[in-house]
């Protein structure tokens, strides 16, 4: 890394974390999100005591797992609720001109235009729609159309430790068709346990071998326990040069890391908003579909209409409400949504989204390096002073992860830690029985935030070790 401000102090001390927070040009982003509180954490009920002192933010690491409130969030759904208020059904097609929100009818259009730069993709590739399971499941029922067993390709690969939510829906798709799923899913498993990330040179391998019967692949841009983020790029042009599809679940890489989705030439993905892309718990999710496949002329043998699932938000806008039962797809991605999205989860989602297209992946993208490679540095110090006591199993070339490292404490440690990270206020995530996982989110953690958390560590691992 080039020099940074605070590089001549302690990397140690709160002057030099506070100084590289003070040079960082992202780090005002912070105050469009809303941080818990320690008293936010421990208090019972929701109201706060007309008395009650301030209390400072709590150290929030846990954006993997779900991301927290934008401040503009309330303001756009009660726009929302003013326009159902005044407008009723009227707010599909009328602009409310005070509302920063569109009509209803066109607020998945506004959110695919605004999602797009975050996930690299152009815009009639994206669509906000459903959750990220279900999503999954219409995406497969259009991408994997097997043949019968050992009549050609039949089989999908995906990772041994896929979340489970994906191997449910991979197992579930390959019953669907009649298949078995214990022969029909190739699973990839680290080659020695004690390292549990996927190098690229094995996937390349194993789809080699398994080229001639895999009709799908499943893969996450970054895998939800290692942090470990996959060579989209490469691996995605080696299924091609097979023959095979492949799709990526972008649930933890999108709004963490730089998607180019359109310019590494993905068939096809999915992910959520409630982790980096901070719109709430169980939040509106987002599909990519290549261009390749949004062609609309059913009609004509120059363009290929490729088959997927269909409903009524699918249907073209211009003949929508016509009510004919021929149905004419919209373009691109939005052609694959099956209903109505709901309008107020989609204000939660244009919130979060809004602040992103503020800056750019790219500049979050540096910011996170930078502030996942101080946790690196001050958890190499740490391991030095207490050997043994854990280790990092996250890849640590900053290029192949992304805004995580998840730390392996040593056998019947986790508990301990656990409990006095929660006593100081500090959330994490953890993976029984010895991980936790922690992940600077780079549009609002801070440098002061890692060093809190590291210190913090310590003394937990000093108890629980001691």
């Amino acid at each position: 890394m080039a020099q940074q401000p605070g590089d001549l102090l302690d990397p140690f001390t709160k002057d030099h974390a506070a100084s590289l927070d003070a040079a960082d040009p992202l780090s005002h982003f912070r105050s469009d999100f809303y941080i818990p509180t320690l008293a936010d954490l421990t208090r019972p009920t929701l109201a706060t005591p007309p008395e009650e002192q301030p209390s400072p933010p709590c150290t929030y690491l846990c954006g993997n797992s779900l991301g927290v409130q934008p401040v503009r969030t309330a303001d756009l759904i009660n726009a929302f609720l003013t326009q159902w208020r005044t407008k009723a059904v009227i707010g599909h097609f009328v602009e409310q001109a005070d509302s920063p929100l569109p009509p209803f009818l066109h607020i998945d259009d506004h959110a695919a235009k605004l999602m797009a730069p975050v996930v690299g993709a152009r815009e009639h590739e994206v669509a906000v729609m459903g959750s990220l399971t279900a999503n999954l499941h219409l995406l497969m029922s259009s991408f994997y159309r097997p043949s019968r067993k050992g009549e050609g390709r039949w089989k999908i690969l995906l990772e041994g430790k896929a979340f489970p939510s994906d191997h449910y829906a991979v197992e579930s798709q390959i019953v669907h068709h009649g298949l078995d799923p214990a022969e029909a899913m190739v699973l990839l498993e680290p080659a020695d346990a004690r390292f549990p990330t996927l190098p690229t040179e094995q996937i390349l391998q194993t789809i080699d071998h398994h080229a001639s019967e895999l009709a799908l692949i499943l893969l996450p841009g970054i895998q939800f326990y290692t942090g470990q983020y996959f060579d989209i790029q490469t691996i995605t042009a080696h299924a091609h040069s097979h023959g095979i599809l492949i799709g990526w679940d972008c649930a933890h890489a999108a709004g963490n890391v730089d998607l180019k989705l359109h310019d590494w030439d993905v068939d096809f993905a999915a992910w959520c908003n409630y982790k980096y892309l901070n719109s709430g718990p169980g939040a509106m999710a987002g599909i990519f579909v290549n261009e390749r496949f949004g062609n609309v002329d059913m009609e004509s043998p120059a363009e290929k209409f490729w088959p997927r699932l269909t409903g009524w938000w699918g249907d073209d806008k211009s003949s929508r409400f016509q009510m004919t039962n021929k149905f004419v797809p919209r373009p691109g991605a939005a052609g694959y949504q099956v209903s109505n999205p709901s309008a107020l989860d989609l204000a939660a989602v244009v919130a979060s989204l809004q602040v992103f297209n503020e800056t750019s992946m790219e500049q979050l993208r540096e910011r996170s390096v930078r502030l996942t490679l101080y946790l690196e540095q001050l958890l190499d110090a740490m391991a030095l002073r207490k050997p043994g006591v854990f280790d990092i199993i996250t890849p640590r070339n900053p290029r192949a992860r992304g805004a995580q490292l998840s730390i392996r404490l040593a056998p019947g440690l986790l508990d301990t830690v656990l409990e006095h990270l929660e006593r100081e206020g500090v959330v994490v995530d953890e993976r029984k029985p010895d991980v936790i996982r922690v992940a600077p989110a780079p549009l609002y953690n801070s440098f002061t935030d890692v060093l809190r958390f590291s210190q913090i560590l310590e003394a937990a691992l000093e108890k629980a070790s001691g």
